[in-house]
């Protein structure tokens, strides 16, 4: 995996300029429907990744947010958020990513999450644990949800009508607290790290959540729906990540406030 590896993390950091680049600019800002922002730093980000990608891996699929991404018959997928945290950074908001992972045969095998302005680059290769700035990095050892920090999103559109707004009360309530940076890239890779403790969301897309699911899992984690055992896959309607001791409790907390009142 080194080899795809080495290529995804020089395409994060190509990524990462452009956003630093742009972010020195009048920010170009069209939208996706009423409130789901594109700004100009999302369309020259994805287009250099891609191009890079497409240069070293001709026949490899690639999905990507924007739309620059081409399907392939091969196993090999690449999964592209070039500007993870579009609506933080079209105000100004320091916390955004880029996000690229690549599945094999249905596997996630390769992981990056850079996040240009703190210089940190997540990275995870199956079997070969999980990185910041190539030193290892493991999940969290707090064991009880009380003791926990952890973290959520929200959708940009009928966020009124999200069952989450429940969830983030209850969670609220019985942890230490919860956090709400608009980046579930960068959420997944805290988790990562040991910084939060578990996160959940509901309605990512597979390029949101690619990379950093691998990035939880290798360095201890466990990611899953909200409901049973089985593997989260990216796409998937739910997710919850958490460091493996919380994970129970969690999702006994998710299936409590979903359950018929």
């Amino acid at each position: 995996m080194n080899a795809y590896l080495d290529v995804a993390v020089e395409a994060a950091r190509v990524g990462g300029a452009i956003l630093l680049e742009e972010m020195d600019r009048p920010r170009q800002i069209s939208y996706k429907g009423d409130v789901d922002i594109v700004t100009q730093a999302d369309k020259r980000s994805e287009l250099a990744i891609v191009a890079r990608l497409r240069e070293q891996f001709p026949k490899h699929s690639i999905v990507a947010e924007e739309g620059g991404g081409q399907e392939n018959p091969s196993p090999f997928r690449w999964y592209i958020d070039p500007l993870d945290g579009t609506t933080n950074y079209a105000h100004g908001y320091p916390c955004f990513a880029v996000s690229i992972g690549l599945e094999e045969g249905g596997e996630l095998v390769a992981a990056v999450v850079y996040n240009p302005v703190a210089q940190e680059m997540f990275t995870a290769a199956r079997g070969e644990g999980a990185f910041l700035n190539q030193k290892p990095i493991r999940v969290s050892s707090i064991d009880t949800l009380k003791t926990s920090l952890v973290a959520t999103g929200f959708p940009t559109t009928k966020i009124e009508q999200n069952r989450n707004i429940r969830h983030y009360w209850d969670f609220t309530l019985r942890t230490h607290g919860v956090r709400r940076d608009g980046s579930a890239a960068l959420d997944l890779a805290s988790v990562a790290c040991g910084r939060f403790d578990g996160f959940w969301e509901f309605g990512l897309r597979s390029w949101d959540t690619a990379a950093g699911t691998l990035l939880v899992r290798e360095a201890g984690g466990t990611v899953t729906r909200f409901v049973g055992a089985a593997p989260y896959r990216p796409g998937d309607p739910e997710v919850v990540a958490s460091n493996a001791l919380i994970h129970a409790e969690m999702q006994k907390l998710l299936a409590e406030v979903d359950a018929p009142k």
